[in-house]
């Protein structure tokens, strides 16, 4: 397949793309996103709807995205190439644009609980655990955040381990909250801090462990198809063999957030540009005063901002990415993405909302979900006045963390 070609496949696939990013995705990746979109329409986007008011996730669909093989396609595997990172943001991209919780839940497993296995476990641990966790043979959670402690967990994570000579098991107590997608889970990768050296340190735990409660969070109004939990550990026990092995301090632990920033950035990035296809469809379909509301200059006015925010986001994360396909990670740069693509989110989908008047805050114009969702994206993995210290930091050579 030609450039020409290549590109042609990359616009018919993403036309609000206005400055063809996609196209710098080989054809067999374009060609892995193409069947991606395609289940997403015939076996996802039929049921976020009804599961986001409900606040229940439709595990139906989880099977056909695992059958996709998304983290090692086949696509990749039979031209010989290697999945990049820009097509793992992409792929974040694509499932955040049908539905932001599927796309975390997905993520929880593909970006948060593998980059903590990949760089926090001994080349032995990554090497038993890596291929399960791509085939989804082993699912995994992300368990950092407590009740008391989420900005400021680096310094205030409560959760002990303490291990316990007689036997070779590390003890652990304490607590963990808004853990995505535990309840289904085999494994929680959860942070704890050692009673002997006081450092971080990283532990796999079975979810059926002795001593592990899980409690569904309700009542949220963002991000209601994914499943939240609190979870209490109280005196559960798992050999040595359960700790991640290169996470022995908090500066390890910034190392995956680090990376796991950027996913999140795609993952708003996806949000902006399901809103924006939403409020462009209904605009080009609702008439109001005789005419198509798409024909109204206020109108044009507000999906001309909402693309070039969209298209800013998408370069922004694009260029990002390949900075850390070069093996150039600072946190500044993952900081600055987040901070910046998520506020700009909460104007595209208040935008999107606005376009679409009454009818935008009910379920059937489906702006309504991703107007909701932005606020938790806006908070997670990093606030944005978190992100913002981080990035002046680096800016101005001082630290303004308290």
């Amino acid at each position: 397949m030609s450039q020409q070609e290549r590109e042609a496949l990359a616009a018919e696939l993403y036309p609000e793309d206005l400055y063809g990013l996609a196209s710098l995705l080989s054809v067999a990746e374009l060609t892995t996103l193409k069947q991606l979109r395609e289940v997403l329409n015939e076996k996802v986007a039929p049921h976020v709807a009804e599961h986001w008011e409900a606040g229940t996730f439709p595990t139906r669909i989880i099977q056909p995205l695992v059958e996709l093989d998304l983290m090692d396609p086949p696509a990749l595997r039979e031209a010989g190439e290697e999945p990049t990172q820009l097509y793992a943001g992409f792929r974040n991209y694509e499932l955040s644009r049908t539905d932001p919780s599927v796309a975390t839940f997905y993520n929880a497993q593909s970006g948060l609980f593998r980059t903590t296995v990949n760089l926090g476990g001994s080349a032995e641990q990554v090497a038993e655990l890596e291929p399960k966790i791509r085939n989804w043979e082993y699912f995994g959670v992300f368990a950092l955040t407590e009740p008391d402690h989420g900005s400021d967990i680096a310094g205030g994570l409560e959760t002990t381990a303490s291990f316990d000579e007689t036997s070779g098991e590390w003890v652990i107590n304490g607590s963990k909250r808004w853990i995505g997608g535990a309840a289904l889970a085999d494994a929680l990768a959860v942070f704890a801090r050692d009673t002997a050296d006081k450092q971080v340190k990283c532990f796999l735990v079975p979810r059926e462990a002795e001593g592990v409660t899980l409690t569904k969070i309700e009542g949220k109004t963002a991000l209601r198809i994914m499943q939240n939990a609190d979870i209490d550990l109280k005196d559960v026990r798992v050999p040595d063999s359960a700790r991640l092995q290169n996470i022995n301090s908090f500066k390890d632990v910034a190392g995956c957030l680090r990376n796991m920033r950027s996913d999140v950035a795609w993952i708003a990035t996806g949000a902006m540009a399901g809103a924006f296809d939403a409020a462009r469809n209904y605009v080009t379909t609702r008439e109001q005063f005789g005419k198509k509301l798409a024909q109204f200059q206020l109108i044009q006015e507000k999906l001309a901002l909402m693309a070039a925010n969209l298209t800013a986001a998408l370069t922004m994360v694009t260029r990002l990415t390949q900075q850390q396909q070069e093996g150039k990670y600072r946190d500044e740069n993952s900081a600055m993405a987040k901070m910046y693509i998520a506020l700009r989110l909460r104007e595209n989908v208040a935008l999107a909302r606005e376009i679409c008047g009454g009818n935008g805050i009910t379920l059937d114009a489906k702006v309504a979900r991703f107007h909701a969702d932005a606020e938790a994206i806006y908070s997670y993995e990093g606030t944005h006045e978190i992100n913002s210290l981080i990035l002046a930091r680096a800016l101005t050579g001082y630290s303004a963390f308290v």
